[in-house]
C-alpha cells in the first residue's frame, strides 16, 4: 500500500448564510477557513506487516483509513492499495441498524463485492464466532456495543482479507472476545496478512506491531520501531515535543525547560488533601529515565516518581512516601523513606527538598493512581504534615500477559524424565 502527498481538507464556516452565500455568489473572497485533517501525508506499508497508528483524540488517524477503504476522498494526493481489505473502522460502520444481524452479514458482504451465495459458504463461521446466538435476527440497533463488534469483526475476519484495519472498535468488547480476537489476529500475522492497527492502548501497539506510525496535527511526524513511536507518542501527550525542519520530535528537553512538573499531567479536582502543612507538597510528577514526564508507563521500564516538598517548620527525620492504587481505590503498591532505611535528617523552614523514587512498576496495563505523602514522628506520635491521595492518573502497558495486578516476572524451567517403573 502507498499513500502518497494524501491531504484532506474540509471547509469551516461560521455561520449557514456565509456556506449559501458562497455556494450562489460568484467572488473571489472566500467566506470559509479551510481545516486540513490531513496535511500531506506519505507513507508505504509492505505486504505481512503488522504496523500501528498512534496519535492524540483529532490528529488525523481515523481520517487517513477512511481514505484508505476509500469511504472518504482525498483533497489532493493518491492511495494505491494492492489485494483486498477488510476494516472495522467504527462501531456501525457497513450496517444497516434498522436490518437484523444476520441481513447484514449478506449486506456488509455485498460492499465488500461478495455474493450471496459467497457469504452463505461463510456463514457458519461467521456465526460461531459472533456467538450471539439468537439474537443474530434481531434488529441490530437493539444491540449493545459488545454485540455490535463480535459480529463486525466475525464478519471482517471471514471474507479473507489481505489486509486488515481496526480502529478502536475491538475496544468494547468482553475480556474474553478481545482475547479471541487477537488469537485470530496472530494467526493473520503468521499468514502475512497486513494489518493496521489504530488504538489509544499502547500495549497493543508494542505487543502486536512491529512498525508504528506518529500522526500529529494531521501530518506524519515521525515512523519507527513500535517501541520508539511509542515514547514520541508519550511526548506529545505531555506537550514535550518540538517538531523542526526534520520533522523529528526534540528528545532533549530538559526538566529545566519545562516549567512545574505537575502542569503535564491530568490533575484530580477532587483529591483528598489533609495535613497542617508545616511540610507541604508543592510539585510532583512521574518521569521516564530521560527525565520527560509521563502520563504512560511501560511496565518493565523504569520511572522515577518525583516530588518537590517545601518546609514552613523544623522537621527532623521527615518521611517521604508514595502510594499506587487501582481505580476501585485499591493500594497496590507503595513505599516510603522510613522503610528503605533512608536517613532525611533534618529540614529547617525555607528550605525545599526533592525526593526520587526509581523502580520498575510491573502493573498489568491499566489505570492507576498516584497518592503522595510527607509525616514524620514527633514524641512517638505520627504527625502528617501533608498528603495528597489520588493526585494524579496514569496508564500503565505491559507487553505479555500476566495474571492478576502485578507482573511476578517468574523463571520456569521444565525438566523431562522416564517415569519410574513400580515394581509389584
Amino acid at each position: 500500500m502507498e499513500i502518497k502527498s494524501v491531504s484532506k481538507i474540509y471547509k469551516l464556516y461560521d455561520t449557514n448564510a456565509d456556506r449559501l452565500k458562497e455556494a450562489i455568489i460568484p467572488s473571489k473572497k472566500k467566506r470559509h477557513k479551510e481545516f486540513y485533517a490531513l496535511n500531506n501525508l506519505s507513507l508505504n506499508i509492505h505486504k505481512g506487516e503488522c504496523i500501528g497508528f498512534l496519535g492524540k483524540n483529532g490528529a488525523g488517524k481515523s481520517t487517513a483509513l477512511k481514505i484508505i477503504t476509500g469511504v472518504l476522498k482525498p483533497s489532493s494526493g493518491a492511495v494505491t492499495v494492492k489485494g483486498k481489505i477488510a476494516a472495522l473502522l467504527e462501531l456501525g460502520a457497513g450496517f444497516n441498524p434498522e436490518l437484523t444481524g444476520l441481513d447484514n452479514i449478506f449486506f456488509n458482504g455485498n460492499i465488500m463485492g461478495f455474493s450471496r451465495q459467497e457469504m452463505m459458504e461463510r456463514l457458519d463461521s461467521i456465526l460461531e464466532f459472533a456467538d450471539i446466538d439468537d439474537f443474530i435476527n434481531q434488529p441490530v440497533k437493539t444491540y449493545s456495543s459488545g454485540m455490535f463488534a463480535r459480529l463486525a469483526f466475525a464478519v471482517a475476519i471471514n471474507v479473507e482479507p489481505d489486509i486488515l484495519i481496526i480502529d478502536e472498535a475491538l475496544s468494547v468488547g468482553d475480556v474474553a472476545f478481545q482475547t479471541k480476537c487477537f488469537r485470530r489476529i496472530n494467526e493473520f500475522k503468521e499468514q502475512g496478512k497486513t494489518i493496521i492497527f489504530v488504538t489509544h492502548s499502547m500495549d497493543t501497539i508494542l505487543k502486536y506491531c512491529n512498525r508504528a506510525v506518529v500522526i500529529h496535527n494531521g501530518e506524519n511526524i515521525a515512523e519507527g520501531s513500535a517501541k520508539e513511536m511509542v515514547d514520541v507518542y508519550k511526548k506529545i501527550l505531555v506537550n514535550l515535543y518540538d517538531i523542526s525542519e526534520e520533522m523529528k520530535i526534540n528528545k532533549n528537553a530538559s526538566l529545566s525547560e519545562i516549567g512545574e512538573w505537575k502542569n503535564y499531567f491530568s490533575l484530580n479536582k477532587t483529591l483528598l488533601e489533609y495535613g497542617d502543612k508545616k511540610a507541604e507538597i508543592v510539585d510532583f510528577g512521574i518521569f521516564d529515565m530521560n527525565e520527560c514526564p509521563s502520563s504512560k508507563v511501560i511496565s518493565d521500564e523504569p520511572v522515577i516518581i518525583k516530588m518537590k516538598v517545601v518546609f514552613h517548620d523544623r522537621i527532623d527525620e521527615p518521611i517521604f512516601a508514595f502510594t499506587i492504587k487501582d481505580v476501585k481505590g485499591n493500594e497496590l503498591c507503595g513505599t516510603n523513606t522510613m522503610f528503605e532505611n533512608i536517613v532525611t535528617s533534618t529540614s529547617n523552614p525555607g528550605e525545599v527538598v526533592t525526593v526520587s523514587f526509581t523502580q520498575s512498576l510491573k502493573l498489568q496495563s491499566g489505570f492507576y493512581t498516584l497518592s503522595l505523602g510527607c509525616t514524620g514522628f514527633q514524641n512517638g506520635e505520627l504527625v502528617v504534615y501533608h498528603r495528597l491521595y489520588d493526585v494524579l492518573s496514569f496508564e500503565s502497558s505491559i507487553f505479555k500477559n500476566i495474571v492478576g495486578v502485578y507482573d511476578v516476572e517468574s523463571q520456569i524451567q521444565l525438566y523431562k524424565s522416564e517415569q519410574s517403573r513400580v515394581l509389584t
